[in-house]
Formats: C-alpha cells, structure tokens, sequence
C-alpha cells in the first residue's frame, strides 16, 4: 500500500507530429522519469483534440464564470487540468507555438480567477479554488542549434505561470532534436539526464541547473550544423 497519494500530471503534447516527432523523444523519457517517481500521468496531443479558438467573449469570466461557453473536446479535459498538480507543457518551436497548441493554451482561460493583484509592474490572477496546478514545466525542442531559439517558448510558460500564480518548475530545453534519432554516447546520456529531470520534479519541485544543461548539450558544433 502507498502511504501517500500519487502525484498527478497532465501533459499536453503540441507537436502535429504527436508520438512520431522530436518533441516526443523527449517528452517520452521526461514522463517516464515522473511515473517512476510516482506520479500519475495523463497525456494529451493537441492535435487530437477538437479544440476551437478562444473567441474572446470573455463569458467564462463575466457571465459564466469558470465555464466555456464553447462546446468541443476541451470540456472533457478541463476536469483533468483542475484534478492535476503539475501541467506539462511541451511543444516544437514555431514562430512560436505550433496553431493547436496555442488555441489550447488560450481555452484555459475559465481555470483562471480574475482575482486581479500587480506584481513587479505586472497585472497578475490566479488559478480558480477548484484548480489543483501548482506547477507548470515546459519541454520543448527546435531543429536550430542556438538556444536563443527558444526564448519566446519559454517566455510564454513562465507568464502562463506567472499570469496564474503557481511555480514555473523549469525548461528543459532540445536544440537541434533530430540529432536525438542518431544513437549516440551523448544521445543516451540526454535521455537519462531527462528521465531523472521527469524524476526530480516530482521528489523535489524543480530541475536542477546541472541536469538542465546536460539535456541542452550540443551535438555537433554550429559550423557543422550550418
């Protein structure tokens, strides 16, 4: 018997490559090293979702508060994002987000509490009472070499964090991830660092530095990539 609750996750992959992708050889061990740890997990590919865009009208707001009042796949996995502790996010970097991921992103406007404060000059909420993320972690890859690449991503988890005032646990972050399919010394050697960084964020929180920067190692040098 377990003398404590599993820790529960969703996991929402952005990629339209789903299960075939980069983002997916990264996501894969990063969930596994979570499970391992004892957490619950739940993932998700947008692409599959029959998920419209956000309209604007602001009804899960003002006159439905907490409700959308469109009707399509979200309503089934908004119950799960509220039921889980930490949301995982993970995504290709397009100029920025792949277009499923981003319409998905702005539906989870009803799980935000216009409970508005300022903050460091910013305009802040909160996650609504019945919403249990207290953690959002981001995993993300890009064909380009620099890790420049992925400052908009990054940006766009870190104020969804902010915006809802939980902890942004970190970004584990791939450049150039195709050269993940050619198995490698240092391949491997990534894929450990990621399932123990999946593993660390549930026992302790957070990702530490150290792992972070093994995961983002080049594989070749730029020249050669270029």
């Amino acid at each position: 018997m377990r003398d404590t609750p599993l820790t529960k996750c969703v996991a929402i992959n952005g990629s339209p490559h789903m299960e075939k992708g980069n983002t997916a050889i990264i996501l894969e061990p990063f969930l596994a090293g979570m499970m391992k740890a004892g957490a619950e997990v739940k993932l998700f590919y947008a692409k599959k979702l029959n998920v419209e865009p956000c309209t604007g009208e602001m009804f899960c707001w003002r006159k439905t508060p907490g409700q959308c009042y469109i009707q399509d796949e979200m309503q089934d996995l908004y119950p799960k994002l509220k039921d889980a502790e930490i949301l995982v996010l993970a995504t290709p970097v397009y100029i920025p987000l792949p277009g499923e991921m981003q319409n998905l992103l702005n539906r989870l406007l009803p799980l935000i509490d216009p409970f508005l404060v300022t903050r460091e000059g910013r305009t802040r909420a909160r996650f609504r009472e019945d919403v249990k993320i207290r953690k959002i972690a981001l995993v993300a890859t890009c064909g380009w070499w620099e890790m420049g690449n992925f400052d908009t991503v990054v940006r766009v988890a870190e104020e969804l964090a902010k915006d809802a005032s939980v902890d942004f646990a970190g970004a584990v972050l791939r450049p150039h991830a195709y050269k993940m399919r050619e198995n490698t010394p240092k391949t491997e050697e990534i894929l450990e660092a990621v399932k123990s960084a999946g593993h660390q964020l549930v026992k302790e929180g957070q990702v530490s530095t150290d792992l972070l920067e093994i995961i983002s190692q080049p594989l070749v040098s730029e020249e050669e990539l270029r």
